[in-house]
């Protein structure tokens, strides 16, 4: 093999479509664009969801439900869970910025405790959000809630 035998593999490149340049390219006459008509012509530009004058499927189908704009999405775990999670990370105390550092959520979510499950180990929790049972179950095994 030497520098002036390379060449690309069969298949690999192809020439590209020289429309409009005679009948001799193959492309000539038309430019592959059909017979007269608005998209033959140049400077030809359809609006998405355009549909030739049909009733687009975005305005034929129904509107339903809403989106509140301040929902608040948080990253919910169960009491059940806290403990496997306690003893794979090493966690001392379940805050936010434990969370994120072993990855479990993103900088931005926001975290909810809620009560499935029993809680065996006393811990300090500091989240955005707990339920009624989850407080009641933490403070039984001796821990405390500190709500951000």
């Amino acid at each position: 093999m030497q520098l002036h035998n390379l060449k690309p593999a069969e298949g690999a490149t192809q020439k590209g479509k020289r429309i409009g340049r005679g009948e001799g390219s193959g492309h000539g006459g038309t430019a592959t664009k059909g017979n007269k008509g608005q998209q033959a012509r140049t400077g030809y530009q359809s609006k998405k969801g355009h549909e030739g004058g049909q009733m687009p499927i975005q305005r034929r189908m129904p509107k339903r439900g809403f989106k509140s704009l301040n929902r608040v999405d948080y990253k919910v775990f169960n009491l059940g869970q806290i403990d496997f999670l306690v003893e794979k990370y090493d966690i001392k105390e379940f805050s936010l910025d434990n969370l994120y550092i072993n990855g479990l959520i993103n900088r931005t979510d926001a975290v909810k405790i809620l009560g499935n499950g029993e809680l065996k180990t006393k811990m300090t929790f500091k989240v955005n959000s707990i339920s009624g049972k989850a407080k009641e179950a933490i403070e039984a095994a001796g821990g405390s809630v500190e709500l951000i």
